[in-house]
């Protein structure tokens, strides 16, 4: 988030002070980001703290999936989501999406035994944002203190082309499980339901 700010004086019979007043502007207009913006560039962790990974070099000449959820081994994750696009990943390939990438704000051992437990390789590519940095960056943060400790993911999908964000589907209320499931991606890239 950036920071336009003015310096703003009022006079009072007493004395004349002045303080700045600031305007919050979202990178991406409402603070989400948009269809048609560019990934913001992030280094998340893929198994252990030692291997790196840059967000621009995932899709870089590519069609992909990009997908959050708000925790691994948490039920919605483990049981729907995370296994959703798992089961997909040969139906996403016939399409030219063959790079397909869940985000997650746990750390890179816990997303290594996630992806584990559910066959993800060569399918989903299971990366972390331990600190949350790349979901704040897409303005997909949710306060999950109070159940999960931490900020984490709200639960979200995006389509992806070269780093371009061609369609968002984040759930309404950031954890449900509806719109950013595998097959309403699958329906919405079958109909050419994508920004241009």
């Amino acid at each position: 988030m950036f920071h336009l700010g003015k310096t703003v004086q009022l006079s009072t019979a007493t004395a004349v002070r002045s303080f700045h007043t600031s305007k919050a502007v979202f990178l991406f207009g409402s603070g989400v980001i948009k269809e048609g913006a560019t990934l913001p560039n992030h280094t998340l962790f893929e198994n252990e703290p030692k291997n790196k990974v840059n967000t621009k070099d995932l899709f870089a000449g590519k069609k992909g999936l990009l997908f959050g959820v708000p925790g691994a081994f948490t039920p919605g994750c483990s049981k729907t989501h995370l296994p959703g696009y798992v089961n997909a990943a040969s139906d996403f390939k016939k399409l030219g999406y063959d790079t397909i990438v869940c985000v997650t704000v746990n750390d890179p051992f816990v997303c290594q035994a996630w992806a584990k437990e559910h066959k993800a390789e060569g399918k989903v590519r299971v990366l972390a944002d331990p600190d949350a940095k790349f979901t704040k960056a897409l303005g997909l943060e949710k306060d999950m203190t109070a159940v999960l400790g931490n900020v984490r993911s709200s639960r979200y999908a995006m389509v992806v082309d070269d780093n371009k964000v061609k369609k968002v589907f984040v759930e309404p209320d950031g954890t449900g499980l509806t719109c950013s499931l595998s097959n309403s991606v699958l329906d919405a890239i079958k109909k050419g339901d994508l920004a241009k």
